[in-house]
């Protein structure tokens, strides 16, 4: 390209449009062979005769074309090169008309692709850079010598400049101009259904990209499309064609296959860019891609079906966990006009009241009546169920004491490291409207925490309007800037909050925590004592710390010895695999960017546990590994708290138990571990509740109560087994106790009687109505109040 011209020694200082006539020495007369055809936009008058003599004695043919008659000109005869003359500025001032002219020519379709030319009165660097960035090709001054002008013409026909979104690839990506996949996609959608077979659409958006954008420049969006290219074609065939567009969008069209094995080899994608560090613009980063798509089936219009697409995009954006997103027209945000409510909408906070009732006439008088009805029948179903639940109750509590004794020999963190220590981050995600009280104290206790390498503590938060205590965390940033401050706009989840951190964060393994919880000052160090030695995640023991605080606190700290250092540690040994239990949790950050929390889950904890095992990840239970939190202080708040984690399991538990049972990854002996863990507990609150009906049952069939036998050898004897199923848990929650809680005798007897006249019944009935409410679609979260009575009751 023309950026500056020196004076043609020879030639006036006029030489393209010189007076004199093109056949004296001012003006050579060589004439090029086989000059093309050129278009000569500009307005009549001498300066436009003069370049018209000046091209015609150069070997070119000639036609001119006025501004705004460009179009039909190049209708009528299609030229080679357009030439065109730049009207000379008033008063030294840059003239406007060439950056007309080069609009006009470019908007024409048969000029987007010709080669321009601008021949300029003011070849200031100013007005040539705003020429060529408007779309012409080269610049050149009126003192330029003819021959330059035609040897440029020429150039240009020889290798013509395209603009890259006219080209079908784009030459450095090797990707699809957008209006070319738009013509692929058009060309697949016109192609009847029957010879489809399927096909989806998808676009793939970068969470991180205004950030990249914001500090690397605009070449970005080029180089993300292209390593997400990349990352596409070394996964195989499911993507067949892939173009980009200028906002950096990733597009791919795949088409012939079906929407499972789409949404499959999507997640497996998104799953493989989440976890690959790529340079970008020389910088090592990590990336969150946001996958909307559609099935081809039912689309008429590429342009619309890609707009649908970038919708999707959106709503993947907001939850940031790697799952595609399925286009639904609500995303679309049109409002739907005089729509009734469908009828669940209406019944279910009615429902939603009603489910202890509801529970009760499910678990008692249903069964009742069905034993009743199929003994008038000639089927005694009630009297098998009897020993159903005899049996049932009797594998509880071996299982209970079983757990217990492999808890005594749970492996033992590995004393030293097999690596040197990493780099690591803290990610301590929080609400604070709910978490104001306790947050700057959280904050604190890790920043004095002891850990031999670098390590990073990043609060990612979300609140609905600013808080006087981000004005002090902001202090402490300032103060020490180990603390990282991360507000996570439009986030509404726990799982929202740690998939924007981690991507953002630098360590090489990942500690998740609530915001209330004050882990030992070693965590980081024994933590990496075990993931060196293979492991990819380590659940450490979560200990409360404000049991003082009312009794159903207290009752909260026994049970969390007996579950973090007996059942969380025995069940690793006995069935080989661990669980994640939502914080004091240590991940590998290469596994945890793969895995992603799931927000939709309401144990967003429990779902990656699963799928991180399903990939054959290994996890540790510690329960060395401390971290002290807040139990809640009303039994309401702990209801609304066992409640989402009860339906939580039971969600985990739809999505998962059947899939992991069929996975080759899994040994027998984990899936066992996993009917145990998924299936029995589900099936469990409701068996027990089957004494009531069978004993109402026995007794209608005897004639009465006073007729039955209670003394049957064989029931005694499971009574007494889980009977004493509750103190052998107790006793092994006390000996393996934190010193501290060890220390509380009177709790631990106190939790033995609450738990075997109460809180067993009270678990299970929380349990039978959570499984109502997800029949129901209820899965609303009720945050577990944090006051800031229990953080000043916790120190």
């Amino acid at each position: 390209m023309l950026t500056s011209h020196h004076d043609n020694p020879q030639g006036s200082p006029t030489a393209l449009l010189d007076t004199a006539h093109p056949t004296d020495h001012h003006a050579p007369a060589t004439r090029t062979p086989g000059g093309g055809h050129v278009l000569v936009v500009g307005a009549p008058g001498p300066r436009l005769e003069r370049l018209t003599r000046t091209l015609r004695s150069t070997g070119h043919d000639v036609s001119h074309a006025p501004p705004g008659e460009v179009d039909r000109r190049m209708g009528q005869a299609h030229p080679d090169a357009v030439v065109a003359l730049d009207a000379p500025g008033e008063n030294g001032e840059r003239p406007e008309d060439g950056l007309e002219v080069i609009r006009e020519v470019r908007t024409a379709p048969a000029g987007r692709a010709l080669p321009l030319l601008v021949v300029t009165s003011a070849p200031e660097p100013a007005g040539v850079v705003d020429m060529l960035r408007h779309g012409a090709d080269d610049c050149v001054p009126e003192t330029s010598d003819p021959v330059e002008l035609s040897a440029r013409i020429e150039a240009k026909l020889r290798r013509v400049p395209v603009p890259v979104e006219n080209l079908p690839r784009d030459p450095r990506t090797g990707l699809y101009s957008e209006p070319h996949f738009l013509d692929e996609l058009d060309r697949e959608l016109r192609r009847p259904e029957a010879a489809r077979h399927g096909g989806a659409l998808a676009v793939v958006g970068i969470a991180e990209m205004a950030t990249l954008e914001a500090r690397l420049g605009p070449r970005v969006r080029r180089e993300v499309a292209e390593r997400l290219a990349g990352v596409a074609e070394r996964l195989g065939s499911f993507c067949d064609r892939l173009g980009r567009d200028d906002d950096g969008h990733l597009l791919m069209l795949l088409p012939g296959v079906d929407e499972e094995t789409a949404r499959r080899g999507l997640e497996e994608f998104a799953a493989t860019v989440a976890g690959t560090r790529f340079v970008v613009a020389d910088e090592n980063v990590r990336l969150t891609p946001a996958i909307g798509w559609l099935p081809l089936a039912g689309c008429a219009d590429g342009n619309r079906a890609t707009g649908q697409a970038r919708d999707a995009v959106q709503e993947a954006l907001r939850h940031g966990d790697l799952r595609p997103v399925r286009y639904a027209p609500w995303m679309r945000g049109a409002p739907h006009r005089h729509r009734r409510p469908p009828l669940r909408t209406l019944l279910r906070p009615a429902l939603s009241a009603l489910s202890p009732v509801l529970a009760l006439l499910l678990g008692i008088a249903v069964p009742f009546a069905l034993y009743r009805q199929a003994y008038q029948l000639g089927w005694d179903l009630g009297s098998a169920m009897y020993w159903v639940v005899v049996a049932g109750l009797v594998l509880s509590a071996l299982l209970i004491v079983l757990e217990c004794l492999f808890s005594l020999d749970a492996a033992a963190r590995p004393e030293r490291p097999a690596a040197p220590y990493p780099p690591a981050s803290a990610v301590i995600a929080a609400y604070l409207p709910n978490e104001a009280a306790t947050i700057v104290d959280t904050v604190e206790s890790f920043l004095r925490l002891d850990y031999p390498a670098e390590l990073e503590i990043v609060l990612a938060y979300n609140t609905p309007h600013p808080l006087p205590v981000e004005d002090t965390l902001r202090e402490i940033a300032a103060r020490d800037p180990r603390l990282v401050l991360l507000p996570v706009a439009g986030s509404t989840s726990k799982a929202q909050n740690i998939n924007a951190a981690v991507t953002r964060v630098r360590g090489e393994f990942v500690g998740i925590f609530d915001a209330d919880h004050h882990p030992a000052p070693h965590a980081f160090e024994h933590a990496w004592h075990w993931l060196s030695h293979g492991h990819d995640v380590v659940q450490g023991h979560c200990v409360i710390r404000n049991g003082e605080s009312s009794r159903v606190a207290e009752l909260v700290a026994v049970e969390f010895e007996a579950i973090y250092a007996v059942s969380h540690p025995g069940r690793t040994r006995l069935y080989g695999f661990g669980v994640f239990g939502g914080s004091n949790g240590f991940w590998r950050t290469d596994l945890l960017a793969r895995t992603r929390m799931h927000g939709s889950m309401l144990t967003e904890d429990i779902d990656s546990t699963l799928r991180a095992l399903g990939e054959g990840a290994r996890f540790a239970v510690d329960r060395t590994l401390l971290s002290r939190e807040l139990a809640p202080t009303t039994l309401k708040a702990l209801w609304n708290q066992r409640s989402r984690w009860a339906q939580g399991w039971l969600q985990v538990s739809l999505k998962h138990l059947w899939r992991s049972l069929r996975s080759p990854v899994f040994t027998a002996r984990q899936k066992l571990g996993l009917l145990v863990l998924l299936g029995w507990r589900e099936v469990q609150p409701w068996l027990t509740l089957q004494i009531l009906p069978v004993l109402l049952y026995s007794a209608w069939k005897a004639g009465g109560l006073q007729h039955l036998d209670w003394a049957v050898p064989v029931c005694v004897l499971a009574m007494l087994l889980t009977v004493a199923a509750g103190p052998v848990q107790v006793l092994f929650a006390r000996r393996l106790a934190v010193p501290e809680l060890r220390a509380r005798k009177r709790w631990f007897w106190s939790y033995l009687l609450l738990s075997t006249v109460f809180y067993s019944h009270f678990k299970n009935m929380v349990a039978r109505q959570a499984h109502l409410k997800e029949a129901l679609g209820d899965r609303q979260w009720r945050v577990t109040p944090r006051a800031a009575a229990e953080a000043v009751a916790g120190r």
